[in-house]
């Protein structure tokens, strides 16, 4: 019996047994402790890899462990180690993405959680496609609803070709969530189901890696850039979230539609060392306010948490504006759930190297509590270190609290359907007479594509904004992405004072 004054004694031949210490995975450890420059770069989420029997290592499928120099993975090496881990884990299951690349690559989606939640995924999607659309789930439905779902976590590697941390660093995680035992782990597998997206810019990716080994076999020599990533596309793919003119972004979008994650989380390298995205303002306006608000929730527990281990450079606020929807985490923020990214230090291959820091980010700020170092030896291990272990933290704070992201969810989805009435406008119209009937008919197809409704007059209407005739386009604000379809057909004001 316990109190919270006094404990009782157990009896003397009473045996209480420690828990098992799992095995480790010796020289892959080693390999990582080795290939971080500074232990500051180093946490007890990711100072060690899990030792299976029955289930390979990174090191075993490709032949060298994440995060080793001058080692950069194919997509079809990446795939085949994820197809080898769910063949040996009943805690992985891979899938492909509807649309091949515009070079004809597969995008693999991977998931990862418990083998009871894998075992009920499409239970799993069920509720939250419930949750999603309040217009058929009532509350006391959805309460019982969020209780009994999982919040889905999706990370996404690589949309930038020259970013090229995230793919690696993802095969570990994926690996160590299937394997390891510890509570932190444990917790995650239970609440959360994990997807990743190993590499969103297939095309790009395989052209880095093939530049990359070019270099490094023809040192001094001059080399050729990567002038495009995929078909005449470069950094703005990472642009197309509203006009979805690429197979990946499309693929992104049918993929939300499917399984309605909780939160996507794109991975990006450039600043140091680690930035949490919650944006300066000015704030997209059409967006509910407690995204804006769980946006923080989150960033705050990864700083927080990173910062108590001594990790330097692991900061929020101060780099993204959080307006622009055309992104691609507005996939998820323009559709109820939480779009968000990480901007972490990256040499642009696999190379370690002397950096210097730019003396802006060495300050030490409300929202950078522990600066970067002005100077610091940088591998890809670093990187893969402070990606890997931030989510981490991040999944673990959703897995704690995935009751409340899930009703943070149905509540968002409950006040877009509420927006026609609370907010406005009732609904936008396309008239049956418009003199550009192929582009109107691009527009409502875009919509379509974004999960958002559209009708169609069968009788004329006639309004104070005018008569429209039959056939007359409709998107009604009362619907669960009214506020995709608003950013995207309303007037933008611009404050000249904003940034």
């Amino acid at each position: 019996t316990f109190s919270l004054f006094a404990q009782t004694k157990p009896a003397k031949d009473a045996k209480t047994a420690a828990p098992a210490v799992q095995q480790v995975d010796k020289e892959y450890t080693e390999s990582i402790v080795k290939n971080t420059t500074d232990k500051q770069f180093l946490t007890d989420i990711v100072d060690h890899l899990p030792f299976s029997a029955t289930v390979p290592s990174p090191a075993k499928i490709l032949g060298y462990p994440v995060g080793t120099p001058n080692k950069l993975t194919y997509t079809a090496d990446q795939y085949r180690y994820y197809r080898e881990l769910a063949k040996a884990s009943p805690r992985v299951q891979t899938f492909l993405a509807p649309e091949k690349s515009e070079q004809g690559r597969d995008q693999m989606l991977v998931v990862v959680s418990d083998e009871a939640n894998l075992a009920k995924l499409k239970r799993y999607k069920e509720i939250t496609a419930l949750l999603a659309d309040p217009r058929t789930t009532k509350d006391e439905v959805a309460r019982v609803l969020a209780a009994e779902g999982k919040a889905i976590y999706w990370a996404s590697g690589s949309i930038h070709s020259t970013e090229t941390g995230s793919p690696e660093m993802l095969m570990e995680m994926a690996y160590r969530l299937a394997v390891e035992e510890s509570p932190m782990i444990q917790a995650i597998r239970k609440n959360v189901i994990v997807m990743i997206t190993p590499t969103l810019e297939v095309d790009g990716r395989d052209t880095m890696v093939d530049l990359y080994n070019y270099r490094k076999a023809n040192e001094g020599k001059r080399s050729p850039g990567l002038i495009y990533w995929g078909k005449y596309v470069a950094h703005d793919n990472n642009r197309d979230s509203m006009g979805m003119a690429l197979a990946l972004t499309r693929n992104q979008m049918s993929t939300f539609l499917d399984y309605h994650p909780t939160v996507l989380h794109d991975l990006h390298e450039s600043v140091p060392f680690l930035y949490v995205s919650t944006g300066t303002g000015p704030y997209n306006a059409w967006l509910d306010p407690i995204v804006i608000s769980e946006w923080q929730d989150l960033a705050y527990q990864e700083v927080e948490e990173m910062t108590k281990r001594g990790g330097p450079g692991v900061w929020t606020h101060g780099f993204y504006d959080g307006w622009a929807p055309n992104y691609m985490f507005y996939v998820a923020n323009g559709h109820n759930s939480i779009g968000r990214f990480y901007e972490t230090f990256g040499n642009g291959g696999a190379d370690t190297q002397d950096r210097v820091v730019p003396s802006t980010s060495t300050s030490r700020e409300w929202f950078r509590p522990n600066p970067p170092l002005p100077r610091v030896k940088w591998s890809i291990r670093n990187n893969i270190n402070l990606q890997q272990s931030a989510i981490l933290i991040a999944m673990k704070y959703v897995a704690d609290n995935k009751d409340k992201y899930l009703n943070n969810f149905y509540l968002k989805s409950k006040r877009s359907v509420a927006k026609a009435s609370t907010e406005g406008p009732a609904a936008y119209v396309l008239p049956a007479d418009e003199t550009r009937p192929n582009e109107a008919a691009d527009l409502i197809n875009l919509l379509k594509l974004q999960g958002c409704e559209v009708h169609k007059l069968t009788a004329a209407a006639d309004t104070k904004e005018g008569k429209f005739g039959v056939g007359s386009y409709v998107v009604r604000m009362d619907q669960p992405y009214s506020r995709m379809a608003d950013m995207l057909l309303d007037t933008q004001y611009y404050n000249v004072n904003d940034p």
